[in-house]
């Protein structure tokens, strides 16, 4: 398995938003981490998230979860974080309190 130098990095993967599914991604070593979430009245509803088992403990989880955060923010959305794993990240950092929502 490939480890990945996450010092070395500055831009890492590219996220993906796949409108036609409701979800963001990453493809990191031909295997995919993504976010999935269902869209109503113009708010996103993160609902699940998912890196592949052998990426696991790298930061590739909360490296996804921010750079979905960044993508909201580009497109215009607000999101509420309902998968226990998004709101961890949320909440470690204030700079999301304006896009994201806990309820």
């Amino acid at each position: 398995m490939k480890q990945r130098n996450k010092a070395a990095e500055t831009s890492g993967p590219e996220i993906k938003h796949d409108k036609e599914n409701n979800r963001f991604s990453m493809e990191i070593d031909g295997q995919t981490a993504k976010v999935e979430y269902s869209l109503r009245n113009g708010k996103m509803f993160l609902v699940y998230s998912e890196v592949p088992y052998q990426l696991r403990g790298q930061g590739i989880g909360k490296e996804l979860v921010e750079k979905t955060f960044e993508k909201l923010t580009e497109e215009g959305y607000s999101a509420v974080a309902v998968c226990s794993y998004i709101k961890a990240v949320a909440k470690r950092s204030k700079k999301w309190n304006s896009i994201i929502d806990y309820n």
